[in-house]
């Protein structure tokens, strides 16, 4: 059996994907149903009707309440049952998980585990996507993989050069070495990549009108089990921050990736990108979003492949990595560390 980890906040949707329609969604292995009640607060309760397990998201809404749409057992926003046809007496084990919910940064996250360890102090920060500063894009791909091959996908960018080509890729990504740090005890793990003399591929040259050779640093963050940013630096060659660190000459692009498992062998990409220079510039909006859901694209078709591959390989097949892995194998042992104690201290939802 797979197990992910427990007690962790996941992305269930973006802030505009939840209204007054019921939206299911799968996190973790676990059904959800998410709406919004009639003041505005999201809600998410387990897809199951407690009687025939008929799935809630395919229910009406009445007010701030789910009515089965099989057999009428009716809930609260809360996972309570308050009605059952046909008798008065409503049984004490008639209601559905509720999981804990927090908005921030433009996701709904919630809390899979034990609802009394939910600490919405812990949800890592992603303050671009909500910044008036910043003009954002965005937008939501599945994959037929498991979930931990975006994450070796996204730490280790090389694969831009080869992938992506044409879009973000340039032959001086794949060439440049990498350094690494990890924080053991904030569970955080760094990669920097920084090209000081680099072609400027397409997707930065339409958006920022750079000309020529480009100063290019990536510096990469990620907050296991979900979130992911890419602090992405591009300014003409030459031109690098001022001493005291302020940048005006620079374009700065934050790309977030929340990577939330829906099953063993599915996952959610949610991915942004947030841009401190023409934000009211329609036209590299469009362009920024069109291609970056193509480089999205081209992720998930490769590792849709992978995954097919992995399923049917023997056991015992052993991988070769090299330099440009240490992300990547930093970032495994810490999704393994999480999910290990998820699985020594799983509790139900209640």
């Amino acid at each position: 059996m797979t197990w992910f980890a427990n007690h962790q906040w996941y992305v269930a949707a973006y802030g505009e994907e939840v209204g007054r329609e019921l939206l299911a969604r799968t996190v973790c292995g676990e059904p959800l149903v998410l709406f919004r009640t009639e003041d505005g607060a999201a809600v998410a309760l387990a897809d199951r009707c407690v009687h025939r397990r008929y799935p809630l998201s395919k229910s009406r809404l009445e007010g701030d309440r789910i009515i089965c749409g099989y057999h009428g057992f009716t809930y609260d926003a809360g996972g309570r049952c308050v009605s059952v046809p046909g008798q008065q007496r409503i049984p004490r084990t008639a209601r559905v998980g509720a999981y804990p919910v927090v908005e921030q940064d433009s996701f709904v996250w919630v809390f899979i585990g034990d609802p009394a360890r939910a600490d919405a102090a812990a949800i890592p920060r992603a303050p671009w996507l909500a910044d008036p500063g910043y003009a954002t894009v965005r937008g939501m791909e599945p994959l037929a993989a498991r979930y931990e091959l975006l994450v070796d996908n996204l730490m280790d960018l090389s694969h831009e050069t080869y992938l992506h080509g044409g879009y973000i890729g340039t032959p001086e990504v794949a060439e440049t070495p990498i350094s690494t740090e990890v924080d053991e005890d904030r569970n955080i793990v760094y990669v920097s990549r920084h090209m000081d003399d680099a072609e400027c591929p397409p997707f930065y040259a339409r958006s920022t009108g750079i000309e020529g050779r480009i100063v290019r640093w990536q510096d990469i963050e990620y907050r296991p089990p979900c979130l992911y940013v890419l602090h992405s630096r591009i300014a003409p060659a030459g031109v690098l921050p001022a001493a005291d660190g302020s940048d005006p000459h620079g374009f700065h692009v934050e790309v977030v990736y929340a990577v939330t498992p829906e099953t063993e062998h599915s996952t959610y990409d949610f991915w942004s990108v947030a841009r401190d220079f023409a934000q009211d510039d329609a036209d590299v909006t469009n362009y920024l979003r069109e291609s970056n859901r193509t480089v999205v694209l081209q992720d998930v078709v490769a590792l849709d492949v992978l995954e097919q591959v992995i399923a049917a390989e023997p056991a015992g097949y052993q991988e070769l990595s090299i330099n440009i892995d240490t992300g990547a194998l930093a970032a495994r042992r810490m999704l393994q560390r999480l999910t290990e104690a998820g699985v020594r201290e799983a509790v139900p939802v209640s």
